[in-house]
């Protein structure tokens, strides 16, 4: 490619980028780092696990990001009684055909909030496995294809774990980014108590870029350079974890190729054809914090994960920068 067209597609990039980040900042104030980072993630094609107190804006995010593209949106609220078929779909008797027509359940659409998802039961989890990781639902062996683009957009609590079921290593594993929302800073909840708007149903936003524009930026990102040294780096991080007494196991294969293509989107989304060190080290915790466990756990998941976390940031201080 030459640098004149990688340049007009950078340039063209920016530009979508540009909208879709200005249009969610109407709705979410004081955010703009969560924002840069569901931003990354769907640049990079990958999937959000927002986990944080009730209240903070968790959903509205997920509104903001799907209103804001013009593509098929659905909500799923799990509940402990919600089985894999209202998820994926089923196959139903249609006496007309005389065959078995299935039916496209909610997760068949671009953006698919998935609200407190580990209120469902492990078997409805397990649902997500496939099409989380292959963009696909496989039923009575057919198997039909989401489209793209798709990004499931979870949420969960992590403090109210009564009537929960946490989610499992694999299930984990298919997030490409576990992000947190936190208390918005005052001038900023002084905007937000302004507003006449008290639930996420009232958001008005128009779409500002389309599904193509969407399926444009991930294969611009995938083509964003990528040097040696920095591949390097990133396998001492993989190779620290492996090794850090205090984890119970560390980054898989899968989760070191997840921080790879991030780095990749989130130099994208800040104008850039070439990833820089500090691209990855930015996206260390939000992409492998929840992929790892620490040998000795609390039982209280907001400790374990400020555990991880610590751990996580005192590997990537102990290793040198590449030049």
């Amino acid at each position: 490619m030459s640098d004149f067209v990688q340049a007009n597609k950078i340039s063209a990039a920016g530009q979508v980028l540009s909208r879709l980040r200005e249009n969610m900042q109407r709705t979410i104030k004081g955010k703009d780092e969560v924002i840069e980072q569901v931003l990354v993630a769907l640049v990079a094609g990958g999937h959000v696990l927002i986990e944080d107190l009730p209240g903070v804006g968790k959903t509205t995010l997920a509104y903001a990001l799907s209103r804001s593209m013009d593509c098929g949106f659905s909500r799923i609220q799990f509940t402990s009684d919600l089985l894999p078929g209202d998820v994926t779909g089923v196959a139903i008797y249609d006496e007309t055909e005389r065959n078995f027509v299935f039916k496209k359940g909610p997760i068949f659409a671009n953006v698919v909030l998935t609200d407190e998802i580990n209120r469902a039961t492990p078997k409805t989890q397990s649902a997500l496995l496939e099409v989380m990781d292959r963009g696909r639902v496989t039923v009575d062996g057919v198997s039909h294809e989401i489209g793209a683009p798709f990004m499931v957009f979870a949420t969960q609590n992590p403090v109210d774990y009564e009537g929960t079921f946490p989610l499992p290593e694999s299930q984990m594993d298919r997030f490409l980014m576990r992000l947190h929302m936190g208390y918005p800073e005052g001038k900023d909840e002084l905007t937000i108590l302004r507003t006449v708007r008290t639930s996420y149903d009232a958001i008005e936003l128009n779409p500002v870029v389309s599904a193509d524009e969407i399926k444009e930026l991930q294969e611009t990102a995938t083509q964003v350079f990528i040097e040696d040294s920095v591949l390097e780096y990133l396998l001492k991080l993989i190779t620290a974890t492996r090794t850090e007494a205090e984890f119970k196991s560390g980054i898989s294969v899968r989760g070191g190729l997840a921080l790879r293509v991030a780095a990749q989107a989130r130099a994208l989304v800040n104008g850039r054809d070439f990833v820089l060190p500090d691209d990855v080290v930015e996206l260390v915790v939000p992409v492998w914090a929840h992929r790892l466990a620490s040998l000795r756990p609390t039982g209280d998941a907001m400790e374990e994960r400020r555990t991880v976390t610590s751990l996580l940031k005192r590997i990537v201080g102990a290793i040198e920068l590449p030049v």
